[in-house]
């Protein structure tokens, strides 16, 4: 056999192998290699802490490991967008949130992705309250002084809003607004770290968001109200917004999801995984240590959450201006 033949068997082979090889790699079970975790903030904030809390729970549950990517940008939009785009077959997952997944559709007309088409839900993680929190030289200690403080001094009080334009904590700074007949200095950031960094430093004034609570407990910040139906077991003396007269101050939630052509089977996978890693004792402390309540569900449950909330969303929006930048 000459030397051109030889070659030709030994390309022959090659290319054989290789595609051996994509065929054995194909029918490994799912997961068989790292999974790519997308958190819409940046490190520090209340949504990569729950994404840093189940992490590694999630790795021991799939037998690979998951890694962390903060996308941040257009409180949440830029994270969505690119988890949109990705192959569904369960490498790429996104933490959302019911901003994301609910408001941003309602409130952003020229959105590029659809939650109810471009996602499938893979679980909850967990709920939040939203605490409302003041500067400590704020000469307010209730939620009634804080608006009568408000109301001497229009436009000159900054209310920080930390997940973006449109986000629910924006629609909830504007109820406040609105019901509270104040007039507030809002102030958009793009995540919650560098807003409630700006509260801590006196830059603004109020903050209405889940990721004040460790600053509260430790006296940095002062809390005049949450949102919800009940009082914060960690918070006993703070009064809901609900208490005080205001409708429509509800929590948030965040939740895994994945692209909507993602296999039911790696679905279950996954939610599996996320049900087990939120079962283990370290994981629920960290996270009601934080202000957050465990939250398990089916991705069945999850969908119906988002479906109602987008309802919700869609009510609020005839009641509440929003300014999109």
């Amino acid at each position: 056999m000459g030397g051109s033949a030889i070659g030709t068997v030994l390309r022959a082979l090659a290319i054989t192998a290789l595609m051996l090889a994509a065929r054995c790699t194909l029918a490994q079970p799912y997961p068989n290699h790292p999974i790519k975790l997308v958190v819409p903030f940046a490190p520090g904030g209340s949504v990569d802490f729950v994404a840093r809390t189940i992490q590694s729970g999630l790795a021991e549950q799939l037998g690979q490991p998951v890694v962390i990517d903060n996308k941040v940008g257009a409180g949440g939009i830029i994270a969505a967008e690119f988890t949109a785009r990705q192959a569904g077959d369960g490498y790429t997952v996104l933490l959302s949130n019911v901003s994301i997944m609910a408001v941003f559709p309602i409130v952003h007309p020229h959105l590029s992705y659809d939650p109810a088409k471009d996602f499938a839900p893979v679980g909850m993680t967990a709920t939040t309250v939203h605490v409302a929190a003041i500067h400590p030289k704020v000469p307010a200690n209730t939620l009634d002084e804080f608006i009568a403080y408000a109301k001497a001094n229009p436009g000159k009080v900054a209310a920080g809003v930390g997940a973006g334009t449109g986000s629910l904590v924006h629609f909830t700074m504007e109820m406040f607004r609105a019901q509270a007949g104040i007039d507030l200095l809002v102030v958009p950031y793009k995540a919650s770290a560098p807003a409630i960094n700006d509260l801590l430093g006196g830059q603004i004034q109020l903050l209405i968001d889940s990721g004040v609570m460790p600053h509260v407990k430790s006296g940095r910040l002062k809390a005049i109200a949450v949102s919800g139906n009940s009082r914060l077991p960690t918070l006993p003396d703070t009064p809901t917004f609900k208490e005080a007269g205001f409708k429509g101050f509800n929590g948030g939630w965040h939740g895994l999801v994945v692209p909507a052509t993602t296999p039911p089977a790696v679905i279950r996978t996954l939610s599996e995984a996320l049900m087990k890693t939120l079962a283990q004792p370290d994981v629920k402390e960290k996270l009601t240590a934080q202000g957050f309540t465990v939250t398990r569900s089916t991705p069945e449950e999850f969908s119906e959450q988002i479906r109602a909330d987008r309802e919700r969303a869609q009510q609020l929006a005839r009641t509440v201006s929003i300014k999109l930048e």
